[in-house]
């Protein structure tokens, strides 16, 4: 394929840029991704001539980011894969979170030297709602990979630039981590440079699946090791609650991530209140609460009403408002087959309507009385028996 004549595209996409933000009539129609973009920030009322404030976070908050991110994991990797390309001479990459932070950026000083004047630094906030069309905001905006040039950007300050990013997301539960992109001088896009960021995210991720399995396989070899003596039920699980070793319990793959002094039932152990180690948690009976049955009785007759939780010798009273008390009478009604979103929805307001609220409702009711209640269809989780008086 021909390399398209650079000089004259960024002319054509001027002319077009300008008549678009002025109101006027263009030679020709933006990229629908482009006029999609383009349009959301004229609703939001952003300055097209570069006056848009980037929100640079604090070097602590950039370091705090980092560390709680995955991308952190492959980042050596991006660079190694994309700044050793022949061209890598000309741009700069850009590795930014979920919520479009830059947390980190390398590559070729003369480039580095034009980002720092557009604000493209560590700790600046690249969102589309903070500075525009751009190649790491739309991204996010679209959720799909994205190559501006030129004029496309909303801003005239970055038309100088050429912007090619690809969202990377976990490949153990599909949720998005960040963007990764290289930009660069405008005149300088490489056909191929698209492709090179997509493979290099590709390989990323995969390398992420590799170190996920790396880590399970040594968290179960040390926890079997420890537990080896123990006869009691017990589930080891990683900070993502990915289930790396159990003994005596019946699990899925994965639980719902621990939270310290918050109980979490486990099918063959009852109640578990979590226990810190090096690389996870370790789940085992609290107290006398061992057993395989959890029973849990909805207390109407008496003001608040209370959900009564029995796992052992002392049963757990859990005061509830008259809403959670609606939400769990809904539930226990519907049996094993459960209750769906939109069938509660109809049962608290009369219609389907309130799918949000009553999302929301039942996961603040999951966090006060832990892993007892079970998703899609709202259910009682296996393991538990329940009634109501």
């Amino acid at each position: 394929m021909p390399q398209p004549d650079l000089v004259h595209l960024a002319r054509d996409l001027t002319r077009i840029h300008d008549a678009v933000i002025t109101g006027g009539s263009p030679p020709e129609q933006p990229r629908a991704l482009v006029a999609r973009s383009w349009h959301r920030m004229l609703r939001l009322g952003l300055d097209p001539s570069g006056g848009n404030r980037r929100v640079v976070a604090a070097e602590a908050d950039v370091e705090f980011r980092r560390r709680r991110s995955k991308l952190r994991l492959i980042v050596e990797e991006l660079r190694s894969v994309l700044l050793q390309m022949p061209d890598a001479a000309t741009f700069i990459l850009v590795v930014a979170d979920a919520e479009g932070v830059i947390l980190w950026r390398d590559g070729a000083a003369a480039a580095r030297h034009q980002a720092d004047g557009l604000g493209f630094v560590e700790g600046a906030h690249w969102s589309e709602p903070t500075v525009g069309t751009n190649a790491i905001g739309t991204a996010l905006a679209e959720e799909a990979p994205v190559q501006l040039f030129s004029a496309e950007h909303f801003e005239t300050s970055q038309h100088p630039w050429y912007c090619s990013a690809v969202p990377i997301h976990d490949p153990i539960d599909g949720g998005l981590l960040g963007v990764v992109d290289i930009s660069g001088p405008a005149l300088t896009l490489h056909p191929a440079v698209q492709s090179l960021v997509t493979t290099a995210v590709h390989l990323a991720q995969a390398r992420l699946s590799l170190i996920q399995q790396e880590q399970l396989n040594s968290l179960r070899n040390r926890m079997s090791t420890v537990l080896s003596g123990s006869t009691g039920p017990a589930l080891v699980v990683d900070d993502d609650g990915w289930v790396a070793y159990q003994q005596g319990v019946r699990s899925r793959d994965r639980i719902e991530v621990p939270v310290p002094d918050r109980t979490i039932l486990v099918p063959g152990a009852g109640l578990c209140l979590p226990e810190k180690v090096t690389g996870g948690w370790l789940l085992r009976p609290s107290g006398d609460a061992e057993g395989s049955q959890v029973s849990v009785t909805l207390r109407r007759t008496v003001q608040p009403a209370v959900l009564e939780i029995m796992s052992g010798a002392e049963p757990l009273n859990v005061p509830l408002t008259p809403r959670r008390t609606q939400i769990l009478a809904a539930i226990t009604s519907a049996g094993a087959a459960g209750i769906s979103a939109a069938e509660l929805s109809r049962t608290l307001y009369g219609d389907a309507e309130h799918l949000v609220t009553v999302r929301a409702e039942v996961s603040r009711l999951r966090r006060s009385i832990g892993a007892l209640l079970a998703t899609q269809p709202y259910r009682w989780a296996e393991g538990v028996s329940a009634r109501v008086e």
